[in-house]
């Protein structure tokens, strides 16, 4: 039977907490290790993960958002259902893509909070269903903390590599003509300083707030496993470059947690995770994925032609990826955003 709201049954859990939570943690973890030792990886290499994404998790997470609406609903997958996405993505993500070309920096700091609101969702969901935490009790509590966990990726390696930071959005602003005088004010050491304190102090009184929520305190495993994972995540965007850090996050911590939520919508992937078996989960996923992670690179490769500069070298193919990641993500975070009302991600009980 599909799980389409946040009681995963605890074999299930178990078994995606090996398959999606598990493997995040210990490359996140040892990933930590030789940049803490100064140990230098050469720029072409950093860049890996995010071509690697391009196929393997990172594009194709989104490419089921076509069979996750009228599934999460309960409903058939019909042809006014697959319709209606479709539309989604166009409108949306049409719109999106127009105001790249008009007004590039504003499409840029747009992709910014998306991203960090999406990201952000993506956690809250894991900690509730996949972690089974009790301690995000309020939808303030519950906000902060998406607040937090996407901010991480999307804000911390501003702090500690701000020149790469910097190279990674002249990648993508400057398909469209953009200079790099238009962005100085977000790299200035009193804008990173500020920042960096006020999300600090967010990251802190978030998790003290869910210690005073936890009945059971520092017992409480919830608390703990959400603790330990916003320090884990604070440390690896401190140390470890942002193009190499996002591209692992976003293949092993970002995308696995949202597929899972998604092979919990098939019957057939619930059965074989009640029998601890992951192969009919992945199979599966990547038999709803193949068709539209095919049309995206395809789009990928004919937006090669559409951008007014187009890339000359490897750091710029990956900013018109990220552009094209971008103009996805926005009818993505719609899909998402009504998968968490459907499956009540934000409700919380009167108890609460």
């Amino acid at each position: 039977m599909a799980v389409r709201d946040l009681a995963v049954p605890g074999r299930v859990r178990e078994t995606l907490t090996d398959g999606a939570l598990a493997p995040g943690w210990l490359a996140h973890g040892l990933l930590v290790v030789p940049f803490l030792l100064d140990v230098e990886v050469p720029l072409a290499l950093q860049y890996a993960p995010l071509a690697v994404s391009v196929l393997v998790l990172g594009l194709p997470h989104g490419a089921v958002d076509h069979l996750a609406v009228p599934r999460v609903r309960d409903r058939p997958v019909t042809l006014r259902a697959l319709a209606g996405v479709g539309a989604l993505y166009g409108l949306l993500g049409g719109a999106y893509l127009a105001l790249w070309f008009l007004a590039p920096v504003p499409a840029f700091l747009l992709f910014i909070a998306i991203t960090w609101a999406h990201w952000g969702q993506g956690d809250i969901y894991a900690l509730l269903a996949l972690a089974d935490v009790e301690h995000l009790r309020t939808r303030p509590q519950r906000v902060a903390t998406a607040a937090v966990r996407g901010g991480l990726p999307m804000l911390v390696p501003l702090l500690s590599y701000p020149g790469q930071y910097r190279r990674v959005a002249r990648a993508l602003t400057g398909r469209f003509g953009v200079g790099p005088a238009e962005l100085a004010p977000l790299f200035r050491v009193e804008t990173r300083f500020a920042l960096g304190a006020a999300f600090a102090l967010l990251s802190l009184g978030t998790l003290a707030v869910g210690l005073a929520r936890a009945e059971r305190g520092l017992a409480e495993r919830g608390w703990r496993l959400d603790a330990g994972e916003t320090a884990l995540l604070w440390v690896f965007f401190l140390a470890v470059p942002p193009i190499l850090a996002v591209g692992v996050y976003f293949c092993l911590w970002h995308s696995l947690r949202h597929i899972a939520r998604l092979v919990l919508l098939d019957e057939g992937s619930v059965s074989g995770l009640q029998g601890g078996d992951l192969g009919p989960a992945l199979r599966g996923f990547t038999r709803d994925a193949a068709p539209l992670t095919a049309v995206s690179v395809a789009f990928l490769a004919a937006f090669y032609y559409l951008v007014p500069v187009r890339p000359a070298n490897l750091a710029e193919g990956v900013g018109l990826y990220l552009v094209l990641i971008a103009v996805l993500t926005l009818p993505h975070f719609a899909v998402v955003s009504l998968m968490d009302r459907v499956q009540g991600v934000w409700t919380v009980s009167p108890s609460g």
